[in-house]
């Protein structure tokens, strides 16, 4: 198997958060600008408080925190380089389901999203044609 990783450099990305106004949970995202691409990896420490304390420069007690470097990668990366056999061994080793049997078990619920996005797609053309035609018919008794 070739491999088909670039050694091209990523610009360093930025983790946002969506704002949420019921307190809704929010996925991270982020933003990538025209002509860039998402990074493939990204790394991100952990710091895990320890418990114990030190002195510092000044004598006072500060906490240790573990630093520890973790590596996240985009799994529609590994899908696009990897063979299915092996894709599939990476995600089950990640505890998920094997591609095929996980886009199998996700189908219905896209469905029901999907449809559920076209019938408020189709509410919100309906509503927005009454709207239309409310201001079109003010307009005619102003005139």
């Amino acid at each position: 198997m070739t491999s088909k990783v670039s050694k091209e450099k990523f610009e360093m990305p930025v983790i946002l958060y969506e704002d949420t106004e019921n307190g809704a949970f929010s996925f991270p995202y982020i933003e990538v600008l025209d002509g860039k691409e998402m990074p493939k990896v990204l790394f991100m420490f952990e710091y895990k408080h320890t418990g114990q304390t030190e002195p510092n420069e000044k004598g006072k007690e500060v906490p240790v925190i573990d630093q520890i470097p973790h590596k996240f990668v985009d799994m529609e990366y590994l899908k696009s380089v990897l063979d299915e056999e092996t894709n599939d061994k990476v995600r089950t080793a990640l505890g998920l389901k094997p591609l095929k049997e996980a886009q199998a078990l996700g189908k219905p619920v896209i469905d029901k999203v999907l449809s559920k996005i076209g019938g408020m797609r189709e509410q919100a053309t309906v509503e927005g044609e009454k709207k239309k035609q409310e201001i079109e018919s003010k307009r005619n008794k102003e005139n």
